[in-house]
């Protein structure tokens, strides 16, 4: 028989191997256990989210209906009445809807060139002091609360025209996008290659033609899901609403009149116990409207990456 003994270089490597297949072991471990942890402390994350729209969903698709897109509130006696018999809620949101589509139509129409302006002048000029100043200020309105929002344009719009009207809910809202989309618009601009507005500069065009036809159409993904964020953001907003365009009963296109809005129904109907039914599928239709901005965005954002 012959005996082989192993050299004292073959023992350390076998330990140092040894070693090795063990700490790959215990990363593989600790990874596995942090992954776990981390899909946990996510799945609790969403949790409330998931309730929430189940709630909503399974309470809000009796009324979704088309009559609640072709016709107005019902009175709280003919939902009363609707209620003792055992019917459905009579009339829909058709004034809310539309007193949502020209509250913020005219908001996004305000808000888009102010803030592709500003946005240009801060992303053009970031070292002069009114720049440095506008900036700080645009991140200060964009953490100042929606009712103080609200209070500012009720002083603003509300108290010289004598009224409330969808033109000082528009103020309001458009006060509560213009951050977003100023932002965006800035940080697209810093982020495209400096060489388009070079090229554009040496091929003799003028400096607004380089930024209103290179940049900005260069940097349209970017800009374009701002606004469509910033939109779904006030699409909700209950607060300043109630203290500028109060509400209608009726549908209604005139800018200086009071107009009603859907986050405004939604708020009527907790406050009368005859129409509570229709805050489910009206809060339905707002999510869903939200949803379908938010993908919007994301899709437009993939498409047009910089």
């Amino acid at each position: 028989y012959q005996f082989y003994s192993k050299t004292g270089n073959e023992t350390l490597v076998e330990g140092m191997m040894e070693k090795k297949q063990t700490s790959i072991r215990y990363r593989n471990s600790k990874n596995k256990l942090v992954f776990i942890l981390v899909c946990s402390l996510s799945f609790l994350s969403m949790l409330p989210l998931f309730l929430i729209l189940w709630e909503v969903i399974s309470r809000g698709y009796k009324n979704f209906n088309l009559q609640l897109f072709t016709e107005v509130t019902p009175s709280s006696m003919d939902a009363m009445l609707s209620r003792i018999n055992g019917e459905s809620i009579p009339g829909g949101i058709l004034n809310g809807i539309t007193g949502t589509l020209l509250i913020v139509g005219v908001a996004i129409l305000l808000t888009i060139p102010l803030g592709l302006l500003i946005g240009i002048y801060l992303s053009e000029n970031p070292q002069k002091k009114f720049a440095r100043l506008a900036s700080y200020l645009t991140d200060l309105l964009q953490g100042m609360p929606s009712i103080v929002i609200g209070i500012i344009a009720y002083a603003w719009v509300v108290k010289p025209l004598g009224g409330y009207s969808a033109l000082a809910g528009s103020v309001a809202l458009t006060i509560m996008m213009l951050p977003m989309v100023v932002r965006s618009t800035e940080e697209t601009l810093k982020i495209l290659p400096r060489s388009y507005k070079e090229a554009g500069l040496a091929l003799g065009s003028s400096y607004r033609n380089v930024v209103f036809k290179i940049l900005l159409p260069s940097g349209f993904g970017g800009i374009f899901t701002g606004i469509l964020l910033a939109v779904s953001r006030v699409m909700g907003e209950t607060a300043p609403l109630m203290l500028t365009a109060l509400g209608a009963t009726v549908v209604n296109w005139n800018l200086m009149e009071p107009t009603s809005a859907i986050p405004l129904l939604i708020w009527d109907f907790y406050n009368d116990p005859n129409l509570v039914d229709l805050i489910w599928s009206t809060s339905l239709l707002l999510l869903i409207v939200i949803f379908l901005l938010n993908w919007l965005a994301k899709i437009v954002a993939r498409k047009w990456k910089i």
